[in-house]
């Protein structure tokens, strides 16, 4: 009765290994009851992994504004002052402290250098871009993961809700035949059968309680929600899988046109081409204008505003640097950046075949989910009247007890095949839609 719960655990215990870092200690204490847009929305605030790509997101913003300030001259001040002490063997046979200082100004700009800057900028500007959809990338998963811990748990309470009515009608069935055996009218045997059934139906009640409890254990921990935070989910007030009828190759198409991961695969290829651009820079020459302004003065040679006069010097030039021979540096530069297009090409490559699996898969699991569904709900239908008749014919003592027995155990698996096919169906819908771009709703 669990939609991959193996699978899921597993996933969700290398999410929770951080829990504590980002536990909010304002919900401590606090009784939660969240839908599943809630459950969403606050995953996508607080989660570790798309709170560190934001953190990437700034860092790849503040390097483009880096790049886009490097078309703009610099300017540096320079000071020093220096004392000297000379002894009476000096030039002027006499001690004495000198003192002496130099300043400046000096700035420079790049007027050409084989269009790296701009190359550069746009680089930048793209690497900002790719930052924004991992950010959305990590939002898609986590939110797929929440999904499907919520629908276990509403899988869960359906679960609780049939084994309740099973356990209540069990325990009209003992109270009656405790009452006839009691006046002798049947064996005992058949008590403690209807006994060990009873046993066996509150046994099933519990484990269905147990897995709730650590289903939504299971997405607390995935939320980082406080561990003294009290949680529960919001149950529909009806859910059932619906299918849209999308055919495979129109959701797929939507999905290479619109997800993330196809867009970041373009730009990855787009990033690497300007670092061949930039890489073929090093073959250009390189010209820069500067220009500088300084004065200084030394005590003993006059006055110190009038040597700093004298001493103003100001000058302005151009500098041209031509590459003749680099030792293959920038070849080799310019090869390894092809050679790093030609891999970004790849993984796009792998990228887009990647998502058209998933997109095939996600269809195909729609197909089987739903026809699973079909026949489950048809099973369930006829067993539960089976066992509707069996109990009346019970009642009114025209049943065999072990023939009784047989059709509720039917009815039972029946019900269990229901439930689970229903939110395999409807978990299987909801991820084939999110591929086509549909937000998740219950």
């Amino acid at each position: 009765m669990r939609i991959c719960r193996y699978l899921f655990t597993a996933l969700i215990c290398t999410c929770c290994t951080t829990a504590l870092i980002a536990q909010d200690s304002t919900l401590i204490g606090v009784p939660l009851k969240w839908d599943i847009q809630k459950c969403i929305e606050y995953a996508k605030r607080n989660n570790i992994q798309i709170n560190s790509l934001r953190l990437n997101q700034k860092i790849s913003e503040q390097e483009y504004l880096l790049a886009r300030a490097s078309r703009l001259p610099d300017l540096s001040a320079t000071g020093s002052q220096n004392f000297g002490h000379s002894g009476s063997g000096g030039s002027t046979g006499r001690s004495g402290f000198t003192a002496s200082g130099s300043y400046g100004l000096s700035s420079s700009v790049t007027l050409f250098n084989g269009n790296f800057i701009n190359n550069n900028i746009a680089q930048k500007n793209l690497s900002q871009q790719s930052a924004n959809l991992s950010v959305i990338q990590q939002e898609n998963d986590i939110t797929l993961q929440i999904t499907q811990a919520y629908l276990t748990i509403l899988l869960d309470k359906e679960t609780i809700t049939y084994n309740n009515d099973v356990v209540t009608t069990s325990q009209a069935q003992l109270k009656q035949y405790q009452q006839k055996y009691d006046v002798g009218s049947i064996a005992r045997k058949d008590l403690v059968q209807l006994q060990a059934q009873v046993a066996t139906d509150q046994y099933n009640l519990v484990t269905a309680k147990n897995n709730e409890r650590q289903d939504k254990l299971t997405l607390k921990q995935l939320l980082l929600l406080p561990t003294d935070a009290t949680f529960d989910i919001i149950k529909p007030d009806t859910i059932a899988p619906i299918n849209t009828n999308t055919p495979l190759h129109d959701a797929e198409q939507i999905a290479l046109k619109n997800r993330p991961e196809i867009k970041n695969g373009q730009l990855g290829v787009d990033i690497a081409q300007y670092d061949v651009a930039k890489a073929q820079a090093g073959y250009k020459p390189f010209l820069s204008a500067g220009a500088s302004l300084g004065a200084g003065y030394t005590t003993g040679n006059g006055d110190y505003f009038s040597q700093l006069n004298r001493n103003f010097e100001q000058q302005i030039g151009v500098n041209l640097t031509i590459p003749i021979f680099t030792k293959r540096a920038v070849k080799t530069q310019v090869e390894e950046a092809k050679i790093n297009v030609d891999q970004a090409k790849l993984n796009f490559t792998n990228t887009k075949i990647t998502l058209s699996q998933e997109v095939e898969r996600a269809y195909i699991n729609v197909q089987n989910a739903q026809g699973q569904y079909d026949a489950a709900q048809q099973e369930f239908k006829y067993n539960q009247e089976s066992y509707r008749i069996a109990n009346e014919q019970l009642k009114v003592g025209v049943a065999n007890l072990v023939e009784f027995l047989q059709q509720k155990n039917l009815y039972i698996q029946a019900q269990q095949s229901y439930i689970q096919s229903k939110y395999n169906a409807l978990l299987s819908l909801k991820i084939y839609d999110f591929y086509k771009g549909i937000p998740i709703k219950l």
